[in-house]
């Protein structure tokens, strides 16, 4: 298995996701783990992505391996965690007032898979993804977050930034850039 791709988005986060999407290489080593917060309502991410990009794009389910080269999005009102291997669902307290929320899927990721890791916090509003950020950096993987001038809602990348140092913020057409030269 190759690298662990965790994205953070909310408020203005759709734009960036679909163009880092796009830019995802067919041949991709990594598995890409997305949470955008939606709460409960019903969502046609999957589908979008799909549509954008050359990856495959589907919900994550309880118990599913985790195969490379996918685009997994965490389900309507489930956080989705990874253990080693394979995507845990759950329905537990929200965190940051919502659910899905990426602070759990960025610290499982971190526990699970260490340096292996990269984090992404594109626009959104609140603090979601900055505790999982500082979580997989402290394993020595890689955070990156959404340049702020770029971000329509700069919340989250603010609060990614104020609470760890990322490595770069950057436009959503160079977040992939620095991916791909990292080796997923």
């Amino acid at each position: 298995m190759g690298a662990i791709i965790v994205i953070a988005s909310s408020a203005g986060g759709l734009k960036p996701l679909k163009r880092i999407v796009e830019t995802l290489p067919s041949n991709l080593r990594a598995s890409v783990f997305v949470v955008q917060h939606i709460g409960a309502n019903p969502s046609v991410l999957p589908e979008i992505l799909s549509q954008r990009g050359s990856l495959p794009a589907t919900f994550g389910r309880h118990g599913e391996v985790i195969e490379r080269g996918r685009i997994y999005v965490a389900p309507p009102d489930h956080h989705m965690r990874l253990g080693f291997g394979a995507i845990l669902l759950d329905q537990g307290i929200k965190v940051h007032f919502t659910r899905p929320a990426a602070d759990p899927l960025f610290v499982s990721a971190a526990e699970a898979y260490g340096k292996r890791v990269v984090g992404i916090v594109l626009s959104g509003g609140n603090s979601d993804g900055a505790e999982g950020m500082r979580a997989i950096t402290a394993r020595g993987g890689l955070g990156l977050v959404q340049d702020l001038a770029e971000a329509e809602c700069p919340e989250l990348p603010q609060a990614a930034l104020r609470l760890d140092h990322p490595e770069a913020t950057l436009t959503a057409d160079r977040l992939m850039e620095r991916v791909v030269a990292h080796g997923a």
